[in-house]
């Protein structure tokens, strides 16, 4: 006999072993999915990882109940992938599954069942046995049941075999997600019969008997129009789009193109058609010129590539990366390979996908988090097929089926969201690029204007070729960035709230010249707290130590944490007053200050509560784009990678508090944050104006990013990391443990810290220590941070002794409610 090794998607360190029934023998290959019975009562879509034939030996293996495919989804590379990512990142490989397959292909034990409509128990009472009758008059009663209840409705452990026998008799049906997610996207079609389509005499014809039925001749010249049957008859075979045929151009009559289908002269089909491709108006391009710059670059990248395997385009904002990722990706095309172009933002992929589709058309995919489960699989499938050359995608399109990767392009690689959170698996996308690259003998291009710094040192060690773009294309010259110091405007009367004299003045005679500006304000909301004027009060989450966010338009207060909202107090809980009064600057204040002191302003605002709805990003930045909006307010959302050519001004109101942060990447991330949101002013044409407003006008890093000094930033940043044995230089792992107690926090974090101690060494151990936000959905919270040398160290057998530590604190009986939550290389 054959068993399978199936990779479920729970969280359990291991693979389980199912026996494969003599009937699918042969059908079953790895990477298949496969529906299994797990534990007692739970079904579960797993993933085939190896099949061998030996019986396990400490349980007798359930068996497969369902092959669910005749190809199979995964391939060999990805379950390797998901092996490597469950290993360095210190997962279960079901929780990498439960991340990398689409929804769309997974089944659960959340499911439904409902008698069969056609199905009449008394008329069948003969093939019905004692259970199946008592569960069929359950269902008679209550319609549909879930799965989970079966069980004790026919007072059996294991339901299965009874609803497998039901569902052979057509007694009941399986709904919901026991059927399969994914249903591809139909288009129902016309075209003319086969005996007028093929028959020119027949067609003669039957414009005489259509010569005093006006509607139906009208309607059988405009389909002769929009199909050549005369000159192709071939054509007619994929006829035209029905809505097209009826209602685009001169309409016609519904009921007489339903008349002409009732007597044969048309007839209707559904053909699957993808969910998104080029409109008729999109009309296919070559990759655009190279200036002589970009060539030079360009020919660096594939010297270096050739040489590395990885390199570092290294380019100004506005410098034309994209156009050499083009140039890059067309070479791919034409040699029939895969490329895989990942962007850290859904934000970016409107317009770059825009850009992309007229040079490569329907060979381009795209995937993302914000897409349905039926467009992820059709990617999904687009990609295994070989129909999708070309994928723009956010860190998730790593896990797509590729078969013939041969390039990477990762954007503004530099960027925190390429970073995993939670749920495991917490995953680094630029890095697992790179592993992926390795995987297929594929190139990677780390592309950014300002490089993350583990990538820029891995470069100027050498270990990644470089190619560098210092200037902007076309005449477009690097904006001029102002410092202005908005206390020295306070002690001048010439603020007007949080709005300096000179920005003020900047974007109402920029606007008034028919250019856009765009405000930066990394926080959302209106106000970071209200506070009572009195006592101080200030409302806090209950289940978070933060205080909540106010937000004016629904007039709430919101926990950015864990989601919670109440309404603004009319009066202080502490002490009564009615002095409530709001503090700070979000992105919602800032809105309403313009639209006050700029009366004629139309402004937008792209933040997390303007963008929560799937195409709503795309609007926003096509509104901005088309000239809709004269200023557009954000969060980091407007510094990544956008490009507008109407852009002269670019307002940071508040730069200091991306400096103050108890973390070793806080300047780092300053000065990408701030270099990349000076880089959207003046992309095209006159020089673009930054006005940066800040409270420390000496600040040495605001020098730098005004004069665009990224090499200066890199010698001073770098020189400290190797001095405080932090990345490039070390590895992190940073351990979260976390309980409802605030003392078993600490007891718990504390045992566990001197046992990483006593096998790791104490230099090696920061902490335990609570974080600034110590209670986060009322657990509370203490980190470890574990550093480890680079070189000359046995990672595998670190991780070991951390992996050994956590599973001794969970079999301390004190410890069984604590949780621990493992990050590789945290952000």
């Amino acid at each position: 006999m054959k068993f399978a090794e199936v990779i479920l998607p729970v969280p359990i360190p291991k693979s389980f072993c199912y026996s494969i029934p003599p009937m699918m023998d042969v059908a079953i290959v790895v990477g298949h999915r496969v529906l299994v019975e797990f534990g007692n009562r739970k079904m579960y879509t797993g993933i085939v990882s190896e099949i061998h034939d030996k019986h396990p030996d400490k349980y007798e293996p359930k068996p497969i109940l369902e092959v669910l495919e005749v190809e199979p989804s995964v391939n060999p590379s990805q379950i390797k992938l998901w092996k490597w990512v469950a290993d360095y990142y210190m997962c279960t490989i079901g929780e990498v599954l439960n991340v990398a397959l689409p929804s769309g292909l997974k089944l659960s034990s959340q499911s439904y069942i409902q008698l069969h409509p056609h199905f009449i128990i008394q008329d069948n009472l003969e093939i019905l046995n004692d259970r199946e009758f008592t569960l069929l008059s359950h269902l008679e009663k209550e319609q549909t049941i879930p799965y989970t209840q079966v069980g004790n409705i026919i007072q059996l452990k294991s339901p299965y075999k009874t609803i497998k026998d039901l569902i052979a008799k057509e007694a009941i049906l399986l709904i919901e997600q026991i059927k399969e997610k994914y249903k591809p996207k139909m288009e129902k079609r016309i075209r003319l019969t086969e005996q007028y389509a093929e028959n020119p005499e027949a067609l003669d014809q039957l414009f005489e008997q259509l010569g005093k039925k006006a509607k139906q001749e009208d309607a059988l010249l405009k389909y002769l129009t929009l199909v050549p049957v005369h000159e192709d008859h071939l054509s007619n075979y994929h006829g035209v789009a029905k809505k097209d045929f009826v209602h685009s151009g001169r309409a016609l009559s519904p009921s007489s193109v339903g008349t002409m289908t009732k007597n044969g002269i048309f007839e209707e089909f559904e053909r699957q058609i993808p969910r998104y491709e080029l409109t008729a108006s999109d009309k296919m391009q070559p990759t655009p010129q190279l200036s002589d710059a970009q060539n030079e670059c360009l020919q660096k990248t594939i010297k270096g590539l050739e040489e590395k395997n990885v390199c570092l385009l290294h380019g100004v904002t506005g410098s034309g990366k994209t156009e050499i990722y083009l140039q890059l990706i067309q070479g791919v095309i034409q040699n029939g390979e895969q490329a895989l172009f990942m962007i850290p933002e859904i934000a970016l992929t409107s317009q770059l996908v825009r850009r992309l589709k007229v040079y490569f058309g329907d060979v381009l995919g795209i995937y993302h988090s914000k897409f349905s489960d039926n467009e992820r699989v059709e990617t999904w499938k687009g990609v295994q097929e070989g129909r999708f050359q070309v994928v723009v995608g956010t860190r998730s399109s790593l896990f797509l089926p590729f078969s013939d990767l041969s390039l990477i392009i990762v954007d503004e690689e530099h960027d925190s969201s390429y970073k995993a959170h939670d749920p495991a698996p917490r995953y680094q996308g630029r890095d697992l690029a790179l592993v992926l690259a390795h995987f297929h003998h594929a190139k990677v291009v780390l592309g950014s204007a300002t490089p993350s710094l583990e990538s820029f040192y891995l470069a100027a060690k050498q270990k990644y070729a470089y190619a560098g773009l210092s200037e902007r294309y076309g005449d477009a010259q690097l904006p001029e960035i102002k410092i202005i110091d908005i206390k020295s405007k306070r002690k001048q009367k010439k603020m007007k709230d949080d709005f300096s004299d000179d920005l003020l003045q900047t974007l109402h005679q920029t606007t008034e010249e028919g250019h856009q500006a765009i405000l930066f304000q990394n926080r959302r909301g209106y106000s970071p707290y209200v506070t009572c004027n009195v006592c101080s009060w200030v409302p806090t989450c209950p289940s978070c130590n933060v205080n909540l966010t106010y937000h004016i338009y629904k007039n709430e207060l919101r926990c950015h944490y864990c989601g919670h909202k109440e309404h603004v107090p009319n009066t202080c809980v502490s002490c009564g007053s009615t002095e409530i009064k709001t503090v700070g600057l979000g992105t919602q204040k800032v809105e309403e200050g313009l639209k006050d002191y700029l009366t004629d302003l139309r402004v937008g605002r792209l933040d997390l509560d303007t963008t929560r709805r799937k195409h709503s990003y795309e609007q926003i930045l096509t509104d901005f784009e088309h000239g809709h909006i004269d200023v557009l307010v954000g969060t980091q959302m407007v510094t990544k990678g956008l490009d507008f050519s109407n852009v002269r001004v670019v307002g940071i109101l508040d730069a200091d508090r991306l400096l103050y942060f108890p973390d070793f990447r806080a300047h780092e991330r300053a000065f990408q944050l701030l270099t990349q949101v000076s880089g959207r002013a003046g992309r095209r044409g006159e020089k673009g104006t930054v006005i940066l407003q800040t409270t420390t006008p000496n600040e040495t890093l605001f020098a730098k990013v005004a004069r665009h000094d990224y090499r200066n930033f890199y010698r001073k940043e770098i020189a400290e990391r190797q001095q405080y044995h932090y990345p490039p230089f070390t590895r992190l792992i940073k351990l979260t443990i976390r309980s409802e107690k605030q003392e078993l926090t600490k007891e718990s974090a504390q045992w566990l810290g001197n046992r990483l101690v006593n096998w790791l060494g104490r230099k090696r151990i920061l902490g335990p220590q609570e974080p600034n936000i110590n209670k986060i959905r009322n657990y509370f919270l203490s980190e470890i941070l574990i550093k480890l040398e680079r070189e000359n160290f046995d990672l595998k057998k670190a991780k070991n002794y951390i992996h050994h530590a956590i599973l001794q604190l969970k079999e301390e009986k004190n410890f069984k409610r604590v949780w621990v939550t493992i990050d590789v290389d945290p952000n």
